[in-house]
């Protein structure tokens, strides 16, 4: 497999952490509210998911790089700075490894930046990775361990599609990853994960997610509905100062494949109640590679 470098600094555009690229991924952007106005009916009604009531929308091709955060900024990131888990080997292994300061980030929110600094990102995977050369630009380039890395953690770091709604000025963009599998009992279960950003695109009408509302449909016939208060322990408020929030979450389903979708209750500064559309989007089940080597 060949491996395509850009070792580059940047700034994230929402975020505001500073990052170095590693490599870039390409991946399908679903997004459901080109050429569609915000007044139109929630996407889905029904109970189950069908052609009759999701728009057809037409993918596009969209450049995501695997970044590492500089740990210093890490404190003050409004979002899971633990963007990368997976599985260990099936046979001998049931961890569940998180790799900290491993994030995705559109090419649309990188800024490029410049530093003199003979390490300019503090992670602990920097000098692992990346070599310093006084005639390259920028001064450093890519260790051998990054290319086998990236080749021995391809599988569960890929970033295919990705799906994206707006609400009222709410934009919710979801990232699904599969992680593997375990069985137990001869029963397979699938884990995958997915990473959410909210961004408020209206930040003079500040809200703040109250309610999480999800429907989780399974290939073996079932349609789960789960309701909770906030995300991940957090009722973000999206204002002119912190305007977006993300965060990860994990799922696991006894069938290869299924669906999720949702809404997310914000509440305004008068009291009042919208709903946001969480964006559906498929969790499949990719071939586990035979040798799932989990080091870092």
């Amino acid at each position: 497999m060949e491996i395509t470098l850009n070792i580059a600094l940047f700034l994230h555009r929402v975020f505001g952490y500073r990052g170095v690229i590693l490599f870039p991924w390409l991946a399908r952007v679903f997004d459901r509210c080109d050429g569609r106005s915000n007044t139109l009916p929630p996407l889905i009604r029904s109970t189950k998911p069908s052609q009759s009531n999701i728009h057809e929308i037409r993918a596009k091709s969209v450049t995501y790089y695997q970044v590492l955060i500089d740990t210093r900024d890490m404190p003050h990131i409004r979002a899971q700075t633990e963007a990368v888990t997976f599985l260990g080997n099936q046979e001998r292994d049931r961890n569940l490894y998180a790799i900290p300061g491993l994030d995705y980030v559109a090419h649309e929110d990188v800024i490029p930046y410049t530093s003199t600094e003979r390490t300019p990102i503090e992670h602990e995977l920097f000098d692992k990775f990346l070599l310093h050369d006084s005639e390259a630009t920028p001064n450093f380039v890519p260790r051998e361990y990054l290319k086998s890395w990236q080749e021995r953690h391809h599988h569960w770091l890929e970033l295919s599609d990705v799906a994206k709604d707006v609400t009222h000025q709410i934009r919710v963009t979801v990232i699904p990853f599969y992680m593997g599998s375990r069985s137990a009992q001869g029963v397979s279960v699938h884990w995958w994960r997915y990473s959410i950003r909210i961004e408020n695109l209206n930040p003079d009408e500040p809200v703040t997610l109250r309610e999480r509302h999800w429907r989780i449909f399974s290939l073996s016939g079932t349609l789960e509905t789960v309701r909770g208060k906030g995300v991940v322990g957090h009722e973000p408020r999206l204002s002119k100062e912190y305007p977006a929030f993300q965060y990860s979450s994990h799922i696991s389903l006894s069938a290869p494949s299924g669906h999720m979708w949702g809404t997310f209750k914000m509440e305004k500064d008068d009291g009042t109640f919208i709903e946001v559309r969480i964006p559906p989007f498929n969790l499949e089940c990719k071939s586990e590679p035979t040798d799932n080597k989990t080091s870092i």
